[in-house]
């Protein structure tokens, strides 16, 4: 019996395939079955240039067969089978392939895609078999030829018997190492499950024998088992099916198969686009939020297909980061693939797919909106963080694309609205989108800095989420209109009549404000009438592009401890306090300091702002009770 060395090249190849190429071993099972498809789909071909030959579809399929005894596990198929030359050809010279030049010889038939393209899958056995035996008998020939080979080394091919046309492909499992269980690929749960995961759609019966156990009749608890041979894929895809034929319950159905969440999806998208680049896809807004979402740990993407063959569990150049929550699958006979079919080749196909899933999620989304807002607030409470994170990424490169979507507590509805229905409501003489940005909508209903717009009817968005305040400087505008914190030191409204004029208060009072200005050093920019207080003694406000809130904000993250609002101390001098504030800058500058320590501190106190020096503001305390 001749051993055959393959090529200096192919055993470089071959071993640089079993160490390197493959980051899963269990892949071997998802090239090897690709493999057996391709050898029923040229079967198929080849019926559709030669009349006398007939292709029935229930004649054909793919076994797996495990023997645990002798180690082995074998996997058969009913296809077009191969010569000795094509066994010498294909599998003698690695990364040469039958199927590619089959695909170029049928380039202008119609029919299926062929699948293996590069002629390494068949190699990736070798990533758990010490030993790899190929039974062959081809559609051309009477007789049968059996190729064998133990990897590098190289192979043999001798004449046997094989009673039927088609291949046989037989692993000698490799023995378990302290790092490697190679036994559970004789499991057949766990062949069922990479069945599963990597070639469910593969469009032709993949069968196995599987041990049932059935109640012995008139006992409890005892059971027979028995062998029944199964099909254990689906082998047509839902995003293949016709929408029209599919209920909500399918694609329900569909989403709990694939463990994309234990809730329901609140929507669904079903794409099929012929073009350029032709794909197939069914997307689906989640209604709750993964454990670990909002966490570095969690990994966004598509499950991609190609031909109806698992590439990647989770294609993240499918989505953008602010569509991280979509889940689903995609799948295209038209992307270019490395030669492990891990990853992909060249991206352009891949962008084309991922620019039009963009569209087609942000339409969705719209039409969430319009149509069934019940179902989009409850995608918002789990997931609007996410687009308003999205609107202040990379320099708000993609504001354009979310504002539409954003929505905010109102404080005349007492609910989530959008930015255009906040605009539609406007008075005429409302200049700016006005919010208010704290911890909760209950507390900032309680910020007195909220009097004045509130008085004047305007309605107020209220900021609760720490993202809101950053994503709305990047947005600066929506429809013209400009957005304003309460909290802002000129909230460009016009004073009533009977409104004050803190211009007058301000220069009446100059010296006293000056005065508690220095006594508070540093701590603010100025000290002066407020002219929006109305029933609270005093309020800090901001200039400058960093609110208070902000400040806040920052200050919680690491590093960011020296970031620091330009404060200004705002003082009603239409409350009782001021009178007294007034009295100690005439007559005691000692309880002049005292009152103004308070005043900061409970404006300090009233934004959720640490106090300084908390023994200090208590000494006072006491001091006054005195």
């Amino acid at each position: 019996m001749e051993t055959k060395q393959f090529k200096a090249e192919s055993r470089r190849l071959l071993d640089l395939m079993i160490n390197s190429i493959y980051t899963h071993r269990e892949i071997f099972m998802r090239e090897i079955i690709s493999n057996a498809s391709d050898a029923i789909d040229k079967s198929y071909y080849k019926a559709l240039v030669d009349d006398s030959l007939t292709f029935e579809k229930d004649n054909y399929f793919i076994k797996i067969t495990m023997d645990k005894e002798n180690r082995t596990l074998k996997i058969s198929d009913t296809g077009i089978g191969m010569t000795k030359e094509e066994l010498d050809d294909n599998l003698g010279v690695i990364a040469k392939s039958g199927s590619l030049q089959f695909k170029k010889d049928n380039e202008a038939k119609d029919g299926h895609d062929i699948i293996g393209q590069f002629g390494i899958g068949f190699y990736s056995s070798f990533l758990v078999a010490d030993e790899v035996t190929v039974i062959s008998k081809s559609s051309d020939s009477n007789e049968a030829y059996m190729w064998e080979s133990k990897g590098v080394e190289g192979y043999t091919i001798n004449p046997c018997e094989k009673d039927s046309i088609g291949t046989e492909i037989i692993l000698k499992l490799k023995e378990n190492t302290e790092d490697e269980n190679y036994d559970e690929y004789l499991d057949e749960y766990k062949l069922k499950a990479l069945i599963k995961k990597y070639s469910d759609f593969i469009r032709y019966p993949i069968k196995m024998d599987i041990t049932k156990s059935e109640l012995k009749e008139g006992t409890e608890n005892e059971y027979d088992e028995h062998i029944e041979e199964q099909v254990v894929n689906s082998m047509v895809p839902i995003w293949r099916k016709n929408k029209r034929e599919l209920t909500k319950e399918d694609y329900e159905n569909f989403y709990n198969e694939k463990h994309y969440g234990f809730d329901k999806p609140l929507s669904h998208v079903h794409i099929s686009v012929d073009g350029a680049v032709s794909y197939n896809a069914v997307l689906y807004i989640p209604e709750k939020t993964p454990y670990d979402f909002y966490t570095k740990e969690y990994e966004k993407g598509l499950e991609l297909y190609s031909s109806g063959v698992m590439i990647m569990d989770k294609c993240s150049d499918l989505l953008p980061d602010y569509f991280g929550f979509v889940r689903g699958v995609v799948d295209s006979e038209d992307l270019s693939l490395n030669i492990s079919r891990e990853i992909l080749q060249h991206d352009r196909q891949l962008k084309l797919i991922a620019k039009n899933v963009k569209t087609k999620i942000k339409n969705e989304l719209e039409n969430m909106l319009k149509n069934d807002r019940e179902n989009y607030e409850k995608f918002y409470e789990s997931f609007g963080r996410t687009l308003k994170y999205g609107v202040y990424n990379e320099y708000g490169a993609n504001k354009d694309i979310l504002k539409d979507l954003l929505m905010f507590h109102s404080s005349k509805e007492g609910k989530m609205i959008t930015l255009a229905e906040y605009i539609e409501r406007m008075p005429e003489d409302q200049k700016y989108i006005y919010y208010a940005a704290g911890e909760s909508v209950e507390r900032i209903k309680k910020m007195p800095q909220t009097e004045s717009v509130l008085d004047k009817g305007y309605e107020i968005l209220y900021f609760t989420d720490d993202i809101d305040e950053f994503a709305i400087r990047i947005l600066m505008n929506y429809k013209e209109k400009e957005f304003k914190s309460v909290s802002s030191s000129d909230l460009g409204i016009e004073a009533n009549e009977n409104e004050n004029t803190s211009e007058a208060d301000n220069k009446e009072n100059e010296e006293l404000f000056k005065a508690m200005k220095d006594i508070l050093s540093n701590k603010v920019k100025n000290v002066k009438a407020s002219k929006r207080l109305k029933n609270h003694a005093v309020c800090l406000s901001n200039e400058g592009e960093l609110s208070i809130e902000m400040e806040k904000i920052l200050k919680a993250m690491p590093n960011n401890e020296a970031a620091k609002a330009d404060k200004v101390l705002e003082i009603n001098v239409n409350h009782e306090v001021f009178k007294s504030l007034k009295a100690a800058y005439e007559n005691d500058k000692d309880k002049l300091n005292i009152f103004t320590d308070l005043l900061y501190n409970q404006a300090l106190l009233i934004e959720g702002l640490t106090i300084e020096d908390p023994m200090e503001f208590a000494n006072n305390m006491c001091k006054l009770m005195m």
